[in-house]
């Protein structure tokens, strides 16, 4: 399966296709520094500018958080969890880690595949 990574958008001339990469990414939001052990949050987001469509055939139906080869976390979503609007999915993860994370979310949409967010990397200390 074909992995679609986010574009700077900033550097894209046609506003389609800001509006295409932009929905479909998955950006993961978290402190860089963690405590060993402590629950940590870290907020996944698809979309950041413009909104995902939430229609029948058209939604964004899972988030993967990862932690390089390691998946910490799901969230499952079916049509009309936005309440059949575009929106923006967001989830809220709690892990507990035990050492440095190097985080990367993936979001499916029905229609566009499997899109991976940036890393980022989180410096766990005792």
């Amino acid at each position: 399966m074909k992995i679609n990574r986010y574009e700077d958008i900033s550097q894209i001339d046609r506003e389609a296709k800001k509006d295409y990469i932009d929905r479909h990414s998955a950006f993961v939001y978290c402190d860089t520094n963690a405590s060993k052990g402590e629950k940590f949050k870290v907020k996944v987001k698809v979309g950041d500018q413009y909104m995902h469509p939430d229609d029948p055939d058209h939604y964004i139906a899972w988030v993967q958080l990862w932690s390089g080869e390691k998946m910490l976390a799901q969230a499952n979503f079916s049509e009309g969890t936005l309440g059949s609007s575009p929106g923006n999915v967001e989830v809220d993860f709690f892990v507990v880690p035990q050492k440095n994370l190097k985080l990367i979310a993936h979001a499916f949409c029905t229609k566009h595949g499997l899109w991976q967010s940036e890393e980022v990397v989180v410096k766990v200390s005792e």
